[in-house]
């Protein structure tokens, strides 16, 4: 293939004939009207892959039960029907996951070690609604250990992992969930946990605050009895706060959104990861070059940009906030407004907790094969409703990937559906969960515990020495080891040597 002109030893390259025929090809091609060649391109590429991910598709779906959940009359071996899940066989699957987690959650099993003598929770009926996952689980299972019953439902209906749930189920929890739940399954099934004859809850452990609405707005008699609420998410604490102002919240609140071990471990590092993940699982894209736009420079955008940027990708930030704002610029991202970016980007990714951030003129506006998908937890940020018209065609081409299209044949792929991407179409970090989960657990054992009078009627954050205690649980896993304080030392900083070693207003 290479001819030597023998030339001060360079040498002349020739193209073999093919190569040649190649290049005059594709020159011919590069001389049609760009217009129609890029739509033609477009569409037939877009439809033969929409073929191939439909036959995947309805291949998964025939092999699944379609009978809904509801309608089926399930046992556990102990011969218990107060559940309501897939399919209680998948138990022993389950269970193995399950196992799996227990060994990446640390904390929660140090708690059991040392609750193997007193039950912190010993009396206390807990009503969750959390995503049903193998980490969830392993919460569920502490605080039985700790001597609390449950009942649970899902806070989220893509969320919940069907093995997880029926392995709970066999093991006596009840448990009302399952994935691909209707709206109206949601409802009914939250209701199934609270509504039971001789059984009151006495503790709500809520993630999205659904729950806590669902008895406020059915069961409102039920808070006479009720000690507490703890609350994991932005959108469930942004509820809270709004009884607190309207002077309806009846009972102590706890706020574990806001609490550091949740803010700078859970939101932060698990975003981080399970981005990619979610991302990758669902269409297989590459990042490198591929220009994002991410909404909101919280702690959860923050993790997003940064795992964006490490993989080549070009992150502009879109924030209401002018701190955060300032912060994504000194991180080396370009602030923008929605509007400037959104005809050029290739993936649009919300983490605000607001909504309407993504609406119909934005999304009339995105190019051919932009990806839509939503990291905050509720399915407000992105208008999915206004899709839902007679001049949109929806393909369902993967589970949890749908492709909106246009009637000029522009298509988007919309995830999970605008709820949230990484517990719909992905895993997340069982370790960080570990963190999240003991949190929530001290927290209800807080509340719990609470003298009358020590808590009123209003939302708290985790006392500052709680998280302290739950990072240091998770300081073995690393070998880690800390420097402690002299008396010296201890006087001079005006601490307690075992701490809390940072101030309420301390910004970590």
């Amino acid at each position: 293939m290479e001819k030597w002109d023998g030339n001060e030893g360079t040498s002349a390259f020739h193209m073999p004939e093919w190569m040649i025929q190649f290049a005059d090809q594709k020159q011919e091609f590069n001389k049609r009207p760009t217009k129609i060649g890029r739509r033609s391109l477009s569409r037939s590429i877009s439809q033969s892959s929409t073929d191939s991910y439909s036959s995947a598709a309805s291949y998964t779906d025939s092999s699944d039960d379609e009978t809904s959940p509801r309608d089926k009359q399930q046992k556990n071996s102990k011969g218990s029907s107060d559940f309501c899940v897939k399919n209680i066989k998948q138990a022993e699957f389950g269970r193995r996951e399950i196992e799996i987690a227990e060994q990446e959650m640390p904390a929660l099993m140090a708690l059991r070690k040392r609750a193997q003598g007193e039950k912190p929770l010993a009396g206390a009926k807990i009503v969750g609604c959390t995503h049903i996952t193998a980490q969830t689980a392993v919460l569920m299972e502490t605080l039985g250990a700790l001597g609390a019953q449950c009942r649970w439902a899902a806070c989220n209906i893509y969320s919940t992992l069907n093995e997880v749930a029926a392995a709970l189920a066999e093991s006596g929890f009840p448990v009302f969930a399952w994935k691909g739940e209707s709206e109206d399954d949601f409802w009914w099934c939250i209701d199934r946990c609270v509504n039971v004859e001789g059984w009151q809850p006495n503790m709500i452990l809520d993630d999205g605050g659904d729950l806590t609405h669902w008895i406020y707005k059915k069961y409102p008699n039920m808070f006479k009895k009720i000690k507490g609420i703890v609350e994991e998410s932005v959108t469930g604490v942004h509820r809270l706060y709004q009884l607190s102002k309207a002077g309806k919240l009846c009972v102590p609140a706890m706020n574990v959104n806001d609490s550091v071990t949740k803010q700078k471990f859970d939101n932060l590092y698990c975003c981080r990861e399970s981005i990619l993940d979610g991302l990758k699982r669902t269409t297989d894209m590459m990042f490198g070059g591929k220009q994002v736009v991410v909404c909101g420079y919280g702690e959860v955008g923050k993790g997003c940009c940064a795992a964006l940027k490490a993989m080549g990708s070009v992150v502009y930030v879109t924030e209401i906030d002018p701190i955060c704002a300032l912060q994504a610029c000194m991180d080396g991202f370009r602030l923008v407004k929605l509007n400037e970016v959104i005809r050029q980007v290739d993936i649009v990714i919300t983490c605000t907790g607001n909504k309407n951030v993504v609406t119909r003129e934005h999304l009339d506006r995105m190019k051919n094969s932009c990806i839509v998908c939503n990291m905050g937890h509720s399915n407000t940020e992105i208008d999915v409703a206004s899709l839902r018209t007679p001049e949109l065609t929806w393909e369902r081409v993967r589970s949890q990937v749908d492709h909106v299209i246009w009637p000029d044949g522009k298509r988007i792929v919309l995830l999970a559906e605008g709820r949230l991407l990484n517990l719909s179409c992905s895993t997340v970090p069982t370790f960080v969960l570990s963190i999240t989960a003991t949190t929530q657990a001290l927290a209800l054992i807080e509340l719990y515990n609470a003298p009358e009078g020590r808590y009123k009627q209003d939302v708290y954050l985790l006392p500052k020495k709680m998280d302290e205690y739950v990072a240091s649980l998770h300081l073995p896993t690393f070998d880690a080891h800390l420097t402690e304080l002299t008396d010296e030392q201890a006087k001079y900083l005006g601490l307690n040597k075992n701490g809390p070693f940072k101030p309420n207003y301390y910004r970590y």
